[in-house]
């Protein structure tokens, strides 16, 4: 059994022991309670973080992460877990989308954040301080919000060092998803390409969609976690073999360049043409169509499912297949 406590802010767990409870976050004009649990393993092993619910109205991972939370045993861990079931209470509890109802922010724009910033980045900047740095390997749980259809992936990003891109191939595998979509630099505010700055093993892991509150896919996403936990030898092996997998890497976004009403003519997993329509954007003053025309041929992985849109707001975001490096 390591020796060493598990301490994140005001909350420890022992070797050995589960802890579950709030750890406040200075956000400046005011305070939110951080959920945490705490698994301090009876053997060593790596430290490895899960987050969920950075976004709001994404509950698949919100549900996996609190279940998962539930049913880990010190005793058969090896190593440190740290599960963060909602990281962004406000967009969580009093929001439905992905910005913060605090100032607009989307989160998952400014990490690793600026603890001098508006109140979204500070609370980027303690997730970063207090959870991510240490970590051996991070997690980090999303699903389509309630205006967005989602084909599920998981996705990582090139840092360009073999061994560790490696590693974190390997984790984004063993989820048991069958499509990963690479990014291929670690440019970018969001918490995974961040983690990938500062040499950690990260992954995102997008399942669920149109915010639906899906009992099933949760389950299912438990499951893909401790096949990840088991890779990362924090749990025992059951000599299971990873799933196949297919490999993609982004290609385009479509945005909507009109405010008005979007009628899309896709739905996520679709394969689409360059110059294809995949959607009209209808004014409702007087009626004027813009139709919206693919930048790029390939798979649709997520896209706009909400009626009402405006300049910038992203309709569909495309991937194709990695080409081989061998």
């Amino acid at each position: 059994m390591t020796d060493d406590l598990l301490t994140v802010g005001t909350l420890s767990a022992a070797p050995g022991t589960k802890t579950r409870g709030t750890v406040p976050a200075d956000l400046g004009t005011l305070t939110v309670d951080i959920p945490l649990t705490l698994v301090n393993g009876a053997h060593p092993g790596p430290r490895v973080l899960i987050t969920a619910g950075v976004h709001g109205g994404e509950f698949t991972g919100i549900d996996a992460a609190t279940r998962l939370a539930a049913l880990l045993e010190p005793a058969l861990v090896h190593g440190q877990l740290i599960i963060c079931p909602v990281a962004n209470p406000p967009a969580v509890y009093r929001g439905r989308l992905g910005i913060s109802p605090l100032d607009g922010v989307n989160i998952n724009r400014v990490f690793p954040g600026d603890p001098d910033g508006g109140p979204t980045e500070r609370l980027a900047a303690w997730l970063f301080a207090h959870l991510v740095n240490g970590a051996d390997a991070y997690a980090d749980l999303h699903a389509g919000g309630i205006d967005e259809v989602l084909r599920n992936f998981v996705g990582y990003r090139l840092t360009g060092d073999v061994r560790h891109d490696a590693r974190t191939a390997d984790m984004a595998r063993s989820l048991g998803i069958e499509d990963i979509v690479i990014g291929l630099d670690t440019k970018g505010g969001n918490s995974q390409a961040a983690a990938a700055r500062a040499g950690i093993p990260a992954i995102l892991v997008e399942t669920g969609q149109l915010g639906e509150r899906d009992p099933d896919a949760a389950r299912r996403l438990v499951d893909g976690l401790h096949g990840m936990l088991r890779r990362l030898d924090v749990l025992t092996s059951d000599g299971s073999a990873g799933e196949p997998v297919r490999e993609w890497v982004w290609v385009a976004g479509v945005t909507a360049e009109q405010t008005g009403l979007w009628y899309p003519e896709f739905t996520a997993g679709d394969d689409v043409t360059e110059g294809q329509v995949i959607g009209r954007v209808i004014d409702p003053a007087d009626g004027r169509e813009h139709k919206v025309h693919t930048p790029a041929g390939g798979r649709v992985f997520y896209g706009m499912h909400g009626l009402t849109v405006a300049p910038g707001t992203e309709l569909a975001a495309i991937a194709v297949p990695r080409p081989s490096t061998h």
